[in-house]
């Protein structure tokens, strides 16, 4: 009996999931699951587990969209808006994306090598001419006395457009380096406060982070090692510079109107603030406040590594965009070569990985990274299902997302919960769509 009433309420949630996609869908075909080769009974499973989280206090609440073969085939949301509030989560939650923004400026960088108008292989110094001449900090041990000393050496070449969106620019993040000249240089240029998040980067002009970056040696030799960083920030100047315009003028233009991504950018209008989806008070796992950016005031700059905000339905469009290789609805934004190179393999194995993406995203391996995205090497390996080439990114807040080409998948998650589970979350969601596959 207690499975038949599992199984009754599983089948019911779906039922309101169905009429909830019909609703949010916005022009997106929408079909029952079993008509996308899914199950409708397993798919019940992500109400259940999330709503036992979000009961727990785990996690405030959460919007999650599924997409296969073109169709919408589920929408569920969860808990709290704005749990302090006691707000309801709401199908149009805007949500803090932080580094999903990175595959948004990747996307626009793309768009501006298809024009001609810059190349993979340029070095990024030809458009911000301050970052010619770098140094690179080298560690060296000392064994004796078990302390570590820095010098400087020259660089072997410029980073180019190309180490920028695979993230082996010889960059770093000032919170994660272990290097202590570049941690010290960007806390003088303020890319990383002491103590603090280095995830708002926001409230420096376009001018000023440059020079910070200009004045910090790299981490490591441009083109070795793969290292997750401030890149996707200096693409962001570097689109501006090729463009002549603001990123997030660039970025609505040409990837946000055409694809009817009406509240993605980087700011909050005031009539929409009451939208915004807030995190709890303190994370579950550490006890430590829950501080996220002011998304209603306009940045000093548009932070392509994390400033920007998203709904899951934003998302799952630009998600679609790239699954149906680079067009949507009759816009074509980029060309199906573009985006099988921006999703295949790009470190191979002439570049050092020390924490792959996959570890650092999901905590497992069996990820490379392609322009932009963490890209699948195989079916095996990774601690979670997916496809050989199926590619994906995350947010510092707990925003996920991921495109399997091969199973025709668009999945969106979208929540404002830091903190160390982030991972598991991600590898939940994701566990849960695929076993709800079924042809």
């Amino acid at each position: 009996m207690a499975h038949r009433i599992g199984l009754r309420a599983a089948l019911a949630c779906v039922a309101l999931a169905f009429l909830h996609c019909a609703a949010l869908a916005d022009g997106l075909p929408v079909v029952t699951p079993e008509r996308a080769g899914m199950s409708s009974e397993r798919l019940g499973r992500i109400d259940q587990v999330l709503n036992v989280e979000i009961d727990k206090g785990n996690i405030p609440g959460a919007v999650v969209l599924v997409c296969r073969r073109g169709q919408l085939v589920y929408a569920g949301q969860f808990g709290f808006l704005d749990r302090a509030r006691g707000i309801g989560m709401r199908e149009d939650a805007i949500f803090r994306i932080y580094s999903m923004t990175k595959p948004l400026v990747s996307v626009a960088a793309m768009i501006l090598v298809e024009e001609g108008r810059m190349q993979l292989t340029d070095p990024v110094s030809k458009h911000l001419p301050k970052l010619g001449k770098p140094s690179v900090s080298v560690a060296k041990a000392d064994p004796e006395f078990a302390r570590v000393s820095y010098t400087t050496a020259a660089a072997d070449r410029e980073m180019t457009v190309q180490d920028l969106l695979r993230h082996t620019a010889g960059l770093a993040y000032g919170e994660i380096t272990a290097n202590a000249p570049i941690k010290e240089a960007y806390a003088r240029g303020g890319l990383f406060q002491p103590g603090g998040p280095d995830y708002d980067l926001r409230a420096l002009t376009p001018e000023a982070e440059v020079d910070a970056i200009a004045a910090a040696p790299l981490a490591h030799q441009p083109g070795t090692v793969w290292e997750y960083s401030v890149a996707s920030d200096l693409l962001g100047r570097v689109v501006e510079a090729v463009s002549g315009e603001r990123l997030g003028d660039f970025l609505r233009e040409r990837l946000f109107a055409p694809l009817h991504m009406a509240d993605t950018g980087f700011l909050v209008p005031p009539d929409s603030l009451g939208r915004v989806a807030e995190p709890l008070a303190n994370d579950p796992s550490t006890g430590k406040p829950n501080r996220l950016v002011d998304v209603s005031q306009t940045p000093a700059n548009d932070s392509g590594g994390a400033g920007g905000v998203s709904t899951a339905l934003d998302y799952l469009r630009f998600g679609l965009m790239l699954l149906n290789g680079g067009e949507l609805d009759g816009t074509r934004i980029l060309s199906r070569t573009t985006v099988n190179l921006m999703t295949s393999d790009q470190l191979g194995t002439r570049i050092t990985v020390a924490a792959s993406p996959g570890e650092l995203l999901l905590g497992t391996p069996g990820y490379t990274f392609g322009l932009g995205f963490a890209v699948r090497q195989g079916p095996g390996i990774a601690a979670v299902p997916g496809s050989t080439g199926e590619y994906m990114w995350g947010g510092y807040a707990g925003t996920y997302f991921w495109v399997d080409p091969k199973e025709e998948l668009v999945g969106v998650y979208m929540s404002q919960a830091t903190g160390p589970m982030r991972p598991y979350y991600r590898r939940l969601v994701k566990q849960l769509v695929y076993q709800s596959i079924v042809d």
